[in-house]
């Protein structure tokens, strides 16, 4: 990719993606290219592979304080997959993730059409990919999802911070990333609370890509 490309679009906030394709697909080539396009673009990349469950994706989507999904679909079952994507976060009270997604001609225009009625942020076409290009694309996603992550609430209360609730750790993650000056008192009594607990330290290993 070209010096020009990368310096297309930078997005105000720090934006984080969760990739993969959906359950039963092992067609994995297209969101390899469209993560490599994300994180030249500056964004984070989690990505978790191919023939992921839906639960797996909304899961760490959650975990990881994502701005957005991106999976892409050419084994059929898109219909379902996709809306029971929104329908996960929407049980966890997570509908500010966007959700984007394709399969080339798999998914109909129609489809898609119908998909993005039912609240899913976009689903590109191949003509998409003419009129726009895999750049474009990846601009169009990022512009849809550079929104703000890591404010707190003003009557937060750390008592919620707890191992059942990984939305309260990751968006006290995000705070630290992006407002480390603005909630120094919270932030400290985190620090603090880590330095006296006794949590195990678990090692993860596995494959290059594998997505430990």
């Amino acid at each position: 990719m070209s010096d020009a490309a990368n310096k297309r679009y930078r997005a105000e906030n720090k934006i984080r993606f969760v990739t993969a394709t959906t359950l039963f697909d092992g067609h994995d080539a297209s969101i390899n290219i469209f993560r490599r396009i994300l994180q030249s673009l500056g964004a984070e990349v989690v990505h978790l592979g191919h023939s992921r469950s839906g639960i797996d994706i909304v899961d760490a989507a959650i975990e990881e304080d994502a701005h957005a999904i991106a999976v892409t679909s050419y084994q059929g079952g898109h219909m379902e997959f996709y809306k029971y994507l929104h329908d996960l976060l929407a049980e966890r009270d997570a509908t500010h993730i966007r959700i984007f997604g394709g399969g080339g001609g798999t998914i109909l225009p129609s489809e898609g059409e119908e998909l993005q009625k039912q609240g899913i942020t976009r689903i590109y076409s191949p003509d998409d990919g003419r009129q726009m290009s895999l750049v474009g694309m990846v601009e169009d996603m990022l512009s849809r999802s550079g929104f703000p992550r890591g404010q707190l609430a003003e009557d937060f209360d750390l008592s919620s911070l707890r191992a059942d609730r990984p939305a309260v750790v990751a968006e006290l993650i995000s705070a630290a990333e992006n407002y480390s000056d603005k909630y120094p008192d919270i932030l400290d009594e985190v620090e603090r609370r880590a330095s006296e607990s006794s949590a195990p330290v678990i090692g993860i290993t596995g494959t290059g890509g594998s997505g430990k």
